[in-house]
């Protein structure tokens, strides 16, 4: 049936929501250029400044920090895993290009954590905002990846700023979710003990809420970055460089090793990642223990001995 009427409405008449969608983005550029080129602006400095660091300084320095942040946070044993892994992903040939995806990633995880922390807390604070924000994350959590591209491209032009900026819409859900999710899961025993002792909101928040809340919003920053990583593929057709783009120049010459090695480099720097939040996502019994152990602890203990008498450093050789 092929005419206009009660069981076939849809040929009566469409709604031209492309038509709309197309003109009021042709609207925005028009109109709003400046803005977003403004906007572009705290992106920039911060993707300028990591990647500066992480392309110009040595490969050994870069793996170093990595090293020492990742034994400090966790155990040699695992410090020494990454620091295996970095050196294979510079012996293949990919080390500029994984500085460069990961001050990207980096710095979109840092733009996702100062929008989604706060959204996430005041969301605990407001029935109405998270009413509000629940479907607009799920609309951002099932959108294709791809369809981001093309609003970005015209908002904000292309290259690396733009695809940071695609990058943090597209994996700033989970943190807010996973925030929200964190201190709502908070015991009710907790916070009415904290306010009977005379607790205000604020002390509430990070004294309590927070620190218990922890393992849960890590939770949803490893997500981000999974996320982030994710994107670097997709966000590469707008001319973000980096491993994304080794692999979308394979996959256009059809040149595996090329893919291969960029593939390689997407899932070194994704157990990095995943393996210091991991190790940040752990319970602490008290909260300088953090401290006790690593280089810090060792640091510590050879200002000791500097300082100590010699016969207290034999009885500290002797232990």
């Amino acid at each position: 049936m092929n005419g206009c009427g009660f069981l076939n409405p849809f040929d009566c008449g469409k709604l031209p929501l492309a038509s709309w969608v197309s003109e009021g983005l042709r609207w925005m550029v028009e109109n709003y250029r400046p803005f977003f080129q403004t906007v572009k602006a705290p992106f920039d400095t911060v993707l300028q400044s990591l990647t500066n660091f992480m392309t110009s300084a040595p490969p050994t320095l870069v793996i170093l920090v990595i090293m020492l942040l990742t034994w400090q946070l966790s155990n040699w044993r695992l410090a020494a895993t990454l620091a295996a892994i970095l050196f294979f992903v510079g012996f293949i040939g990919a080390w500029p290009e994984t500085m460069t995806t990961l001050s990207i990633v980096l710095t979109a995880l840092i733009f996702s954590l100062v929008i989604g922390i706060p959204l996430g807390v005041l969301s605990t604070r407001s029935e109405l905002l998270y009413a509000i924000l629940r479907p607009i994350l799920d609309g951002m959590q099932t959108i294709p990846a791809f369809v981001y591209l093309v609003p970005i491209v015209m908002l904000f032009g292309i290259g690396n700023v733009p695809g940071v900026i695609v990058t943090v819409i597209f994996a700033v859900a989970p943190v807010i979710r996973l925030t929200y999710l964190g201190i709502r899961q908070v015991p009710e025993e907790v916070n009415e003990a904290m306010r009977a002792f005379g607790a205000t909101d604020r002390q509430l928040l990070w004294k309590a809420q927070l620190p218990l809340a922890l393992p849960t919003i890590m939770a949803g920053v490893n997500q981000t970055l999974m996320m982030s990583l994710s994107m670097v593929v997709i966000a590469s057709m707008i001319a973000v460089g980096g491993l994304g783009q080794m692999v979308l120049r394979g996959i256009g010459r059809l040149d595996v090793g090329l893919a291969s090695i960029g593939g390689l480099g997407i899932v070194a720097l994704a157990i990095i990642l995943d393996r210091i939040t991991q190790a940040l996502a752990q319970p602490r019994k008290r909260p300088g223990e953090i401290w006790a152990h690593g280089p810090v602890a060792a640091i510590r203990y050879a200002m000791r001995l500097l300082r100590a008498s010699p016969s207290q450093r034999l009885a500290a050789g002797s232990e």
